[in-house]
């Protein structure tokens, strides 16, 4: 029989009585329209995840490890730890031997960092203070001050600042419009802000309540002044949630706008009270 011949249902036939295939169960509905079977269910792995929609990835057998090969893994992270353990609690002895007693009256490692930085805040306040001493006798024995810098006070403190009043600066960012000498270094959210201006009254407390203003916590706070009434600000601040000062850049053109608005104010009070007396 010629294949041309067959019709449609012969042919179908004819195919499957060669490869001995069984004809699939078709369904008739209610119309006695023909649909075939639904395909079989997939596997678990296979299925989609309900959630996602995405079917699911089968999971890589885990490699098991020698037996030996995760025991000498695991000696070798406890000595690693035991090593760490012992050169931190050699460091905190010697930095617990540096300080006197009232900075780390426990032994915790707690206590011990925490009167360690007190400590050296303390040293630096007294350091600062003894650069005003010797500025002043310089000034008062000679007329020029002795100190290095260019008889400037506290150089060794901004030797790279973000703004300088010095127009020649060499490592400042920033030395038009500054109306302090500022350096800011910022670690995570803890700043370290030095602030070198001319003396204002009440220069201090409104510099405080604007650093509140924008999110600025002062952790700690040195005041050292000399006889030219030059100030030195040293503050430490945390940078609180919220605040858009995110760079020590930033904080420092917002301390410079801070000072800027501090001295415009006293400017108009010196100026009312001349209006006033004449």
């Amino acid at each position: 029989m010629a294949l041309e011949a067959l019709s449609t249902s012969e042919l179908f036939s004819y195919i499957l009585n060669d490869a001995n295939l069984q004809p699939p169960e078709l369904l008739n509905d209610d119309n006695n329209n023909i649909s075939h079977p639904p395909p079989p269910p997939l596997p678990p792995h296979r299925q989609p995840d309900p959630v996602t929609g995405r079917k699911k990835r089968r999971r890589r057998p885990r490699v098991c490890k020698n037996k030996e090969e995760a025991q000498t893994q695991r000696m070798t992270h406890i000595a690693v730890e035991r090593n760490r353990r012992k050169q931190m609690t050699d460091h905190l002895s010697v930095l617990r031997s540096l300080m006197p007693e009232t900075y780390a009256q426990r032994g915790d490692q707690a206590s011990i960092v925490g009167g360690a930085i007190d400590f050296v805040k303390e040293l630096e306040h007294i350091l600062q203070s003894l650069e005003a001493k010797k500025f002043d006798a310089g000034q008062n024995s000679n007329g020029e001050s002795s100190t290095a810098g260019g008889g400037e006070p506290f150089s060794q403190f901004f030797m790279y600042p973000q703004f300088s009043q010095q127009g020649n600066h060499k490592h400042t960012s920033q030395s038009k419009a500054a109306i302090a000498d500022i350096k800011v270094t910022l670690i995570e959210t803890h700043a370290n802000i030095k602030v070198l201006s001319h003396q204002i009254i009440r220069q201090l407390s409104k510099l405080v309540l604007a650093f509140n203003a924008v999110s600025l916590s002062v952790l700690h706070l040195n005041l050292t002044t000399t006889m030219d009434s030059v100030a030195l600000y040293s503050i430490s601040a945390k940078v609180e949630e919220g605040c858009q000062l995110n760079s020590a850049d930033s904080i420092a053109a917002a301390v410079n706008h801070m000072l800027r608005i501090i001295e415009e104010e006293d400017n108009d009070d010196i100026g009312g009270i001349l209006v006033i007396q004449s």
